[in-house]
């Protein structure tokens, strides 16, 4: 890995979906014959096997299911120790997102799915035990290991309500090939990362990543109390990244190296049997002038990123509402950035409050003051517990506390911007829930409205519905 001073790197991208763009620039850059000659490389799987009836296309774009998976053959011992690879595969999906292609393929849709995503599967064969299930609830990513692509692409379907043209996977041998081939990534970092868990080690500032740091890179799960969705940013940011590789270089412009990476791209993924060389082509001539201007990214709205499930654990709940209305404007494929006057008072912080768990303390004696005060910051958009508790009678404070582990300074910070009043205290090792012990100065009254800080809504007088961002909006994440 190579640091460097340059500051450019594009706001977001991912790993899989880059191969889609890299595909599509290449039929672009008139590659017909190309793709016929090594078209035959692509692995095929039978993602729609059982799925009868599929409705044809309708004008209105298409739709690609791209998943990563933690498949591990061809990682030799020397990469699985140095980028810490070693365990057993779970044989889920690592990485799931749907990209829309706009009908008149002026505009390309990302939408990143958690991967703890809450589902009820619809009744389908256990390829593990072989037995038949009826319809129970689980983890999105656990749909591959139980039904393969097709149970993962019915799973999205019924979620989403999106009908899925076209299936694409990619693991992690293939992700680390294609990086490599064509020469490595620049990713820019406001701060160094760092995650002993998969190997990470950024320093702030910009970084070309070869295959096997890039791998880390998007990986990583560790670096702060935002997890995946921390995890989701940073791989929307490498696909970004590598459209505007790609578009940058002389890669296109060079028969040679147009087709040995061609060939790296094309060997490494894995794709259903209807997207062969004619539809790449035909999609790359379509999107000939196509950018990172031209794409969008954004996640499913989360109302709950601890949503307790009996047998199964903590899955990500999805705000139904906000995600109905975003997976309407894909299918009706209309953009995800729907600009309006930005009106909102709340104040902005560094953690989106929908990501700090907040475990409420009531010190003062009085009945139901911790419920209302808990209400009142569930409103606020903090993860509460929901299940305030009475402190022990000995304790009383003069003053409302939060106390907090340094490890997520952030977090407390932006709790403390909430409530301004309250004092910060510091304490190793005590997770990363925040606890607030309420004392005699305490009403729910004080609480402020706070929101996450965004670029975007912080530098502009519009605001995206979805938190979208384009693939050319280049800052450091």
């Amino acid at each position: 890995m190579v640091a460097s001073s340059r500051r450019r790197s594009p706001r977001w991208g991912l790993r899989i979906t880059a191969l889609v763009s890299l595909l599509l620039l290449t039929a672009a850059g008139g590659g017909h014959l190309l793709l016929s000659r090594i078209g035959g490389d692509i692995r095929r799987v039978d993602a729609f096997a059982g799925l009868d009836e599929r409705p044809r296309a309708d004008g209105r774009g298409l739709n690609f299911l791209v998943v990563g998976t933690d498949r591990r053959e061809g990682i030799s011992a020397a990469q699985r120790a140095r980028y810490k690879l070693g365990g057993a595969p779970c044989n889920c999906t690592d990485t799931i997102m749907l990209v829309h292609l706009s009908g008149d393929r002026e505009r390309a849709s990302v939408v990143s799915i958690p991967r703890d995503s809450y589902v009820e599967f619809p009744p389908h064969t256990n390829r593990g035990l072989g037995e038949e299930l009826a319809v129970h609830a689980g983890k999105i990513n656990s749909a591959y290991a139980h039904g393969g692509p097709p149970l993962t692409v019915r799973a999205v379907e019924k979620m989403t309500g999106v009908h899925v043209d076209h299936y694409l996977e990619i693991d992690f041998s293939s992700f680390m090939k294609t990086v490599d081939a064509i020469g490595g990534v620049e990713i820019c970092s406001a701060r160094p990362l760092k995650d002993s868990y998969s190997g990470l080690d950024l320093p702030a500032g910009t970084s070309r990543l070869r295959g096997g740091e890039a791998l880390s890179y998007v990986r990583a799960r560790h670096v702060d109390a935002t997890s995946d969705l921390s995890r989701m940013r940073r791989q929307q940011q490498f696909l970004a990244a590598v459209m505007h590789e790609v578009a940058g270089t002389e890669t296109l412009l060079n028969p040679a190296r147009l087709r040995e990476v061609s060939g790296t791209v094309l060997g490494s993924v894995r794709a259903d049997e209807g997207f062969g060389s004619g539809e790449m082509f035909a999609l790359g001539r379509a999107m000939r002038h196509f950018s990172p201007r031209s794409s969008e990214f954004t996640t499913v709205p989360i109302a709950s990123m601890d949503h307790e499930v009996p047998g199964i654990g903590a899955t990500v709940l999805w705000n139904e509402r906000k995600a109905r209305e975003l997976f309407t404007r894909l299918r009706e494929d209309k953009p995800l950035r729907v600009k309006h006057k930005y009106t909102a008072k709340a104040v902005p912080v560094e953690i989106p409050p929908s990501e700090i768990r907040v475990q409420v303390l009531n010190a003062t004696g009085e009945k139901g003051l911790g419920a209302r005060a808990d209400a009142a910051l569930a409103r606020s958009g903090f993860a509460t517990t929901a299940t305030p508790r009475n402190a022990p009678p000995t304790t009383r404070p003069h003053r409302t506390t939060i106390t907090y582990d340094p490890k997520w300074d952030r977090s407390a910070h932006a709790l403390h911007t909430a409530l301004p009043r309250a004092k910060l205290v510091p304490a190793r090792d005590h997770g990363p829930v925040m606890k607030l012990t309420l004392a005699a100065d305490f009403t729910p009254q004080q609480i402020h409205k706070v929101r996450a800080a965004d670029p975007i809504l912080d530098g502009a007088e519009v605001w995206s519905a979805f938190a979208t961002k384009t693939g050319d909006e280049a800052e450091c994440a």
